[in-house]
């Protein structure tokens, strides 16, 4: 268990999410092309996601977690050495960089847990989970607190200059050096996550499946066999179906407007030395959002809680539509609440009603999905830019650089809110007919 808390904590310590978008923005890269960045990350996911929830079940899924954490060190490797001088050089760099980063996710999405969810079942102890999951979300929220305020620091030019100064040392530092302190920071990370994972032990029989080529082969066709039977076992189950399909709708969109949250701080007048503060703060909801959404999960119906998520995602979106200066940081609160929640419940009803021998795999599943809607939003959203571009250009608007950046962006966040009313409804229709369809089945005449 505290093995994989420490996994959970270097690999999603990530010193560079404060300053995500404007890091790659400052790198050279356009905002079109950080949307299709997002894509080109998500369907990696979506074409590795399954299989390696798979493999972890057949290789086993210690295997799977020592290559995501050396994968993880690989993708930040590749910006560690990324050119600016040349345009298109830079888009390679970076398209490797997220092919990369797709996969350690893949790599690591329902390995983790499936191994220590079965570890606490084989001693009997699968009613703590939630407790477990509660414990490695406070963590990563101490973690995320900590990687948020150095990472914003070590990026701004003058603050480590002045840090330098006050040292003694007689170092010159430039915007050049510090663009890339986050990312070195995030490989140390990765090192750990390498560490942790290397001294994991299995707990199912699958650690001894690849001890002869010849065992190796069939466990591999085995893993496809499991996925099979895992898709299989989804579209027979509504209630998981219904819990996925929730999830990805809500992470997808949640997830598309966290990715964009620096620029969004740019424009309701927040100094960048601060996002990482900001950052710092906002990570403090994980220290009682689980625990909140633990008891709702014990006290109310998985709908109930549904609508509550949905309440307070609505009003996250409707809230940064606005960009109120300064008291915009209000509506971000209830985004990362929303992100929190949805994380919890989605974990919490899925790892309940999965059976251990599909358990990787339909992790995977649900990780295959999400990323698959993020995907397309994704897209959506990068055409949503050009169209909103062409518009104001052909209206004969006296824009052009960052002035018409702000502006295609900030019309952009009103489709959000716009989008996510019916997009509820649809889902919620839907899922009661599935579930009542389920009910009467079971219980004919």
């Amino acid at each position: 268990m505290r093995r994989f808390i420490w996994f959970r904590l270097f690999f999603n310590a990530r010193f560079y999410y404060p300053v995500f978008t404007i890091l790659f923005l400052d790198f050279g890269l356009t905002l079109s092309q950080f949307a299709v960045l997002n894509a080109v990350w998500a369907a990696t996911i979506v074409l590795l996601e399954v299989p390696s929830g798979a493999l972890a079940d057949t290789l086993g899924r210690k295997k799977l977690l020592v290559a995501s954490a050396g994968i993880m060190a690989a993708e930040m490797g590749v910006l560690l050495v990324a050119p600016r001088g040349n345009p298109d050089w830079l888009f390679i760099f970076f398209v490797v960089n997220r092919i990369l980063s797709g996969t350690a996710e893949a790599s690591a999405s329902g390995a983790d847990e499936a191994l220590a969810y079965d570890t606490l079942k084989v001693h009997g102890n699968e009613s703590q989970w939630g407790r477990v999951l509660e414990s490695a979300m406070r963590l990563q929220s101490i973690g995320f607190m900590a990687t948020m305020s150095i990472g914003a620091a070590v990026y701004d030019p003058e603050l480590v200059q002045w840090i330098v100064d006050v040292v003694g040392l007689k170092i010159r530092i430039t915007g050049e050096m510090t663009l890339r302190f986050p990312i070195l920071l995030t490989f140390f990370m990765a090192l750990l996550a390498l560490a942790t994972t290397i001294g994991m032990e299995e707990t199912a029989p699958q650690k001894d499946a690849c001890e002869t080529e010849k065992g190796c082969t069939r466990s591999i066709f085995e893993a496809f066999r499991l996925t099979g039977q895992a898709g299989k076992w989804i579209l027979k189950t509504p209630f998981a179906l219904v819990v996925i399909a929730t999830g990805l709708l809500f992470d997808g969109m949640l997830r598309m407007v966290v990715t964009m949250t620096s620029q969004y701080y740019r424009l309701i007048r927040l100094p960048e030395a601060s996002f990482g503060l900001i950052g710092s703060a906002l990570s403090l909801l994980g220290l009682f959002i689980p625990r909140l959404a633990m008891a709702m999960s014990q006290r109310y119906s998985p709908a109930r809680n549904m609508v509550v998520t949905a309440g307070v995602t609505f009003a996250a979106f409707a809230g940064m539509a606005l960009f109120v200066p300064y008291a915009g940081l209000l509506p971000v609160v209830a985004l990362f609440t929303a992100m929190f929640m949805t994380g919890f419940f989605v974990s919490h009803y899925l790892n309940r009603i999965t059976p251990s021998i599909h358990r990787a795999t339909v992790l995977s599943f649900k990780g295959l999905s999400f990323n698959l809607a993020y995907g397309g939003i994704g897209l959506m959203y990068s055409l949503l830019l050009a169209l909103l571009r062409d518009g104001i250009q052909k209206t004969g608007a006296s824009l052009a650089g960052e002035a018409l950046k702000n502006t295609v962006f900030i019309r952009s966040m009103a489709y959000f809110p716009l989008f996510f009313i019916p997009a509820v409804v649809l889902l919620t229709l839907w899922g009661r007919h599935r579930l009542r369809d389920a009910q009467d089945h079971r219980n004919p005449g």
